[in-house]
Order: structure tokens, then sequence, then C-alpha cells
């Protein structure tokens, strides 16, 4: 009998610079490069709708189309076809669904589930909310409603979902590893293939707005892919944050992403911690984030520099349940 009650938590994830590789099948698809996840993340809880007794696949639950729109219909996966009734869908309190998480419960049979999204990260600014809120609806509905599937599954079917619907290709697979993460080869567990920087530190970050994933993956990136192979290439001869964070801002501008409102914030940042005559960074400097109007930085540089950011650290554990009574 399933408890029909899960709650999950997912770290943000911060992308520091990437390279897309795209292909028809959305497992495989996905992209290479490195970024850092976040104590700051997104809270997932998955039950029962009110009067259900097996809400997973129908209830009277309400209609909670949102701006992305809903999920395919399906059939799970022994074939059965999922109820056409779909269970509550809510973000930050608010009716609203998020397509990928949609499309993780079409493919679990679970279209019936009452899902609660919450964060106090900033949507569509670079923190991977959506694959974050995927993820994490893979995980607690997965618990709630006995599905049996194992991790690398569950991480296989988010990653498929985000792809899917254009707005992330490696955020997934970031957290659910944790930490810092490299993506050396893209897709979901199986195909892609990951390693990482072992570090722990602050992080603060300053949000200036939204910019749109899918418009930019959506466009030519061919010059943003070899940006990102050379980003790469550099962290993986030197895994430490210092060289990330200097191979991030060389990938924003030359992959020609970097926004006025960041650029500011990063000369800031740099006036505020000094100059060093050998023209690299001490890992106090600060980045852009993949894809938002969002900087970030390592220590105190925001704070340094007359910014009022929030503040987090590295999350060491990546994506899990939790206990629904302390969210994560």
């Amino acid at each position: 009998m399933s408890s029909q009650r899960a709650t999950a938590f997912v770290p943000g994830h911060v992308t520091a610079f990437f390279s897309a590789h795209p292909a028809d099948d959305p497992t495989v698809a996905g992209s290479r490069g490195a970024g850092l996840t976040l104590t700051d993340g997104v809270t997932v809880r998955a039950s029962a709708a009110d009067g259900e007794t097996d809400a997973a696949t129908g209830g009277d639950g309400a209609d909670g189309d949102g701006p992305d729109g809903d999920g395919p219909d399906g059939d799970g996966p022994d074939g059965d076809a999922a109820s056409d009734v779909t269970g509550s869908r809510t973000i930050d309190g608010e009716p609203g669904s998020i397509g990928a998480v949609d499309d993780v419960l079409a493919e679990l049979d679970a279209t019936g589930v009452d899902v609660a999204v919450e964060t106090d990260l900033p949507i569509g600014a670079g923190f991977g909310v959506s694959g974050a809120a995927a993820l994490g609806a893979a995980l607690a509905a997965n618990e709630a409603f006995d599905r049996g599937r194992s991790e690398n599954e569950l991480v296989r079917i988010a990653h498929a979902a985000e792809v899917g619907r254009g707005t992330g290709l490696g955020d997934v697979v970031a957290q659910a590893r944790g930490g810092v993460p490299l993506r050396l080869e893209p897709g979901a567990p199986g195909t892609g293939e990951l390693d990482g920087v072992p570090a722990a530190a602050r992080v603060e970050y300053v949000t200036f707005g939204e910019l749109s994933t899918e418009a930019v993956l959506g466009g030519d990136t061919d010059a943003l892919t070899a940006a990102g192979e050379d980003a790469l290439d550099r962290l993986r001869a030197d895994p430490r944050l210092p060289t990330l964070m200097d191979a991030a801002r060389g990938f924003a501008r030359e992959a020609d992403l970097l926004v006025p409102e960041v650029a500011e914030a990063i000369d800031a940042v740099d006036a505020a911690g000094g100059e060093r005559t050998d023209g690299r960074s001490d890992g106090r400097g600060a980045a852009m984030a993949m894809l938002g109007r969002t900087v970030f930085a390592l220590g105190t540089g925001l704070s340094d520099a007359g910014y009022d950011p929030e503040v987090c650290r590295i999350d060491a554990a990546g994506a899990r349940l939790v206990d629904g009574r302390d969210g994560e």
C-alpha cells in the first residue's frame, strides 16, 4: 500500500557554461558543461487528491492549467491508459503548472496526483527551476504511489521531459548529483557521464529578470557550443572553483550572452576585489548564470560590491526525498 504522500527537495542549479547537443531521442540529447548546485532549491509535494483512495490515475482535483500548458495524455508504464482527470497543480500556492512536471506525471501514470511546487528561487532566471520541479515530481510521485522506479529511471524521465519541453538540457542530471557537477557527456543516466569539482563554498546571487531558455536553445548554437567546449576542456585540466569562474566569464563573452546588467555587476565585483596583475580571478569574481539575467559569485563578492544578494551554499547532497514536515 502506497503512502499517498511524499515530499522531495531538489537543489537549484546555476550553469556556468555549456555546449548544446540536441538529438531526436530526448534521453540522449543534453549538454556538456559545468555549474553549481545550490542549497536554495525547489520543494515538491505529491499527494492523493482530496477524497481519493488512488489519486495517481484519477480524482476530482482541479484543472491547474498554467502558462507552460498541459502535458500530453498518454499510456502508463504498464500499458494502461492514464485517466483524463488531472490533479491540482500549484506553484508557490497559486494555481499553475509546469509542462515538464505534467509530462513526468503522465509517464508515471500519475496525472491524478495533486502536486505543489514551492521555491524561493526566481523562475526563468537561470536556476533550473523547471528541471528541479520535474525531478522533484518524479521522486515524490514515485514514492507516494509506489511506482517502483529506480533513481536513474526517475532522473531519465525528468531529463526527457525537460529536454522535450525545450526548457533545459543539463539541469536535471546536475541537480540529481549535487555539488559542483561537470557534465562530461550529454544525456540521461545510461548515456551521459558526470564528474565534479570537490569543493564547498558560500554562493551569492542577484537576479535582474528572465531570459528565455527556449529562444537561446532554439537559435544557432554553434558559437555557444564551441565556447562551451573550450571552457570545459579548461576546467577538466584544472578542476578548481577559480578556474570554473574564469571559464564562465570567458564563455559568456565568447557566446555573446552577457547582458548589460550582469556585465555591470561583474565589473563592480572585480573593482571591489581589486585587480590582479596576471589577469586571472582568485575565485571571488562573479559570472553570469546560464540562462538568465542573473549574476552569481563565490564568497562575499556581491556584498563587497554593494549589492544586497541572496545567500546560500553549494548543495552537497543533490536531489532527495525529505520529511514533508521539515520541508528541506
